[in-house]
């Protein structure tokens, strides 16, 4: 046999058969072929194997280190079109440059070397002594340009974080948020707008006053800021003021000979009106996606008075009446001779009705000419185990008694266009008023109109945090393909409240 040395650094060596052999033709051919790439393959194992690594630092000499002396770092990051994720602020007692916030997904919390509190001394060799933070940006942008970002660091005193952000916290917002018309924004680039029924998944609440969260259906997962829940309640203290006084106009309106509609009003309004309210902010919910074995959520339709709930309602059951189903509601007066148990009404004692309303089993009732009336858990169970989607239409302050995960509701609220639409549309219609009212069915007055409207914002100032749909009921045909085709989709993959 002979040998043949690839490289002179090469102490590899490649035993090769006899010179006639056709075996050795062929080895020949193969390393003249790619002989370069074997040669680099053999140097790299060498140098590996002799631990052969460079650049080697000097040793530190004895002594030239003073203990209590800031150890430094130094950071490269590779830049791309992402964000670097985080924010900066001038310390106010040393003047210092530090890192404010890292932002949760973005390159610098990637990277793992970027913590906030650290202090920043130079970036690509430039230092950052004696400048303002808004003059550090123009020397990032033109970092990114070179592809690299180096940082000049000295550590901060980093702890390693609890894994709060990484927990799935969920919430659906309860108002607008634009950065661009907040002043408080700590960073405009760096916040996260959003609009009143988003979203998010909050990410970090590690600030108090400044969360960071993502949108839900948001593919990228880089964080951005919004304001705490906290933070914002501070922002709005009047809100409570602002729906009560809304409550007194919408009572208000409308008083000439009609006392006992305002008698009837002010009673319905009575529980919402006392106490105090607290802003909207998010309320939180987990994602959900059906089972083949759940049953259908819950629909729950509220309204004010006249805006056509009601016929909503009957028009769903006749469009589709092996998917749609209604309670059937309880009541204390006596059987009329047309009326079928169990189809028009469940005739109950007085004792039975109040032993249920004692035990919390009914979601709404109340008293007409001397009889109990009222709406149960069970007549919702029973919809429910036909295997129906229940409609239910209940006051929006009994809201609360349903919104729970067996129920897993989906809350449309029907409000009135503008009163220039509604003038054209119910101009000759007729609507149910309230009970204690001389005229029950009579047509819509001007007066009417002003009361629904301020019905309606009254409503959603108070109860719009559980509304998942909101129906502006104009064109009563137009409205009602909006919403059967909403109620279509409520079975996939959406959110549910979080008890």
């Amino acid at each position: 046999n002979r040998i043949i040395h690839i490289n002179e650094q090469a102490s590899a060596v490649i035993t090769l058969a006899p010179v006639h052999t056709v075996e050795f033709d062929i080895t020949v051919s193969i390393f003249s072929e790619h002989l370069f790439p074997f040669q680099s393959l053999l140097f790299v194992h060498d140098t590996v194997a002799q631990k052969d690594f460079e650049p080697t630092l000097p040793s530190i000499p004895d002594g030239e280190m003073e203990e209590d002396e800031d150890s430094v770092k130094i950071v490269s990051l590779v830049k791309t079109k992402e964000p670097l994720g985080a924010t900066i602020k001038k310390d106010q007692s040393t003047g210092a440059i530090v890192v404010a916030r890292i932002m949760r997904g973005g390159a610098a919390d990637k990277s793992g070397l970027i913590h906030e509190g650290d202090e920043l001394k130079e970036v690509n060799g430039v230092s950052l002594e004696h400048r303002k933070p808004k003059e550090i940006l123009p020397l990032l942008v033109s970092a990114r340009t070179k592809g690299e970002v180096t940082f000049t660091i000295i550590p901060g005193s980093y702890r390693e974080e609890a894994s709060s952000h990484k927990q799935k916290l969920f919430v659906r917002t309860l108002f607008d948020y634009d950065p661009n018309e907040d002043p408080a924004v700590p960073c405009r680039d760096a916040a996260l707008a959003f609009r009143r029924g988003d979203v998010l998944q909050i990410l970090s609440m590690d600030d108090d006053t400044w969360w960071q969260a993502c949108h839900l259906s948001d593919q990228n997962t880089r964080a951005g800021l919004i304001p705490s829940q906290q933070l914002h309640e501070r922002q709005t203290p009047d809100h409570s003021v602002s729906v009560a006084a809304g409550l007194r106009r919408s009572f208000r309106l409308g008083r000439k000979g009609s006392q006992a509609r305002e008698a009837a009003r002010s009673r319905r309004w009575s529980a919402g009106v006392h106490g105090s309210i607290c802003p909207p902010t998010y309320i939180e919910v987990i994602p959900y996606h059906k089972d083949p074995s759940d049953r259908h959520r819950l629909v729950v339709m509220v309204g004010p008075s006249g805006v056509g709930v009601s016929e909503l309602k009957r028009r769903l059951l006749i469009a589709d009446p092996d998917r749609y189903g209604v309670t059937v509601p309880h009541t204390t007066r006596e059987k009329r001779r047309q009326e079928k148990e169990g189809l028009d009404y469940h005739f109950v004692s007085v004792h039975m009705f109040e032993e249920g309303v004692l035990n919390d089993r009914f979601i709404e009732y109340g008293r007409y000419k001397g009889h109990y009336y009222g709406t149960s858990l069970d007549s919702v169970h029973r919809v429910m185990a036909d295997g129906k989607v229940c409609l239910l239409n209940v006051h929006p302050s009994k809201i609360k008694h349903v919104y729970t995960t067996e129920f897993r509701p989906y809350v449309v609220f029907v409000t009135p266009p503008r009163i220039e639409e509604l003038r054209l549309t119910r101009r000759r219609a007729k609507f149910m008023c309230d009970e204690e009212d001389k005229n029950p069915v009579r047509i819509f007055s001007e007066e009417d109109f002003e009361d629904m409207l301020d019905l309606a914002e009254s409503m959603e100032n108070q109860y719009g945090h559980l509304f998942d749909k909101v129906l502006v009921n104009g064109d009563i045909a137009v409205a009602f393909r909006e919403l059967k085709a909403d109620l279509q989709k409520i079975d996939e993959a959406d959110v549910q409240p979080q008890h």
